[in-house]
């Protein structure tokens, strides 16, 4: 796949470089701010884009308003945030339109090379991935009412989702049958008006549910 980094930090974004390109990819532009960013993307239509939060000149939101606006500007873009930081106000709104192919993660806790290739891909395959502090923090700070409805299995299963886990994967962690885990994803989805008839993907509108009330 051909990628986009932006990220200001050298030592990362060559590190991200190397790797990449061991597993085959190809990052054919490496951006350390916003504007050139935007630039890259719309010279490379890369096939994704790792974005950090944090970027020049202000070190506060760039990154993920530049992800925002990348995401407008070529709808559908794949996009993985990867931070040492959840950008709380503008996380949901990355999430928000309903298309899948978004992942945020956080730097201090990709423990494995393997997962996060691995997010990489599911990413481009129009998968949500999540970190599990992320979806934490996001869900906090919704209103309780599209909570309550939920058993606490059910918002096991959510969150496990949100991760862009697999019903098997789901199953194995939660030490449950595949069947009980399409049982209470069923639910989920009844619980929360997602329809067979629904035009957008179950799975990403029943984690975005969540993370758009505020």
């Amino acid at each position: 796949m051909r990628i986009v980094i932006a990220e200001d930090n050298v030592l990362l974004s060559e590190g991200l470089k190397l790797l990449l390109g061991t597993r085959g990819h190809e990052v054919v532009a490496v951006a350390e701010d916003a504007p050139t960013f935007a630039a890259a993307v719309r010279a490379h239509s890369p096939d994704l884009a790792v974005v950090d939060v944090r970027l020049p000149p202000d070190f506060r939101d760039e990154g993920i308003h530049a992800a925002i606006a990348a995401r407008r500007a070529h709808p559908g873009l794949p996009i993985l945030v990867l931070s040492q930081y959840v950008e709380q106000d503008y996380a949901g709104e990355l999430l928000s339109d309903g298309q899948g192919g978004v992942g945020y993660l956080l730097k201090d806790r990709v423990g494995r090379v393997s997962e996060f290739v691995d997010a990489l891909n599911r990413v481009v395959d129009g998968g949500t991935v999540m970190d599990p502090e992320v979806v934490r923090q996001l869900l906090t700070r919704r209103p309780a009412d599209p909570l309550e409805s939920l058993t606490a299995r059910e918002r096991e299963v959510l969150a496990l989702m949100a991760e862009g886990r697999d019903n098997g994967e789901i199953a194995e962690r939660l030490f449950v049958t595949t069947n009980a885990v399409h049982k209470h994803i069923g639910n989920i989805f009844t619980k929360l008006g997602l329809v067979h008839t629904d035009t957008g993907h179950r799975r990403v509108r029943a984690v975005l549910a969540y993370l758009e009330r505020r």
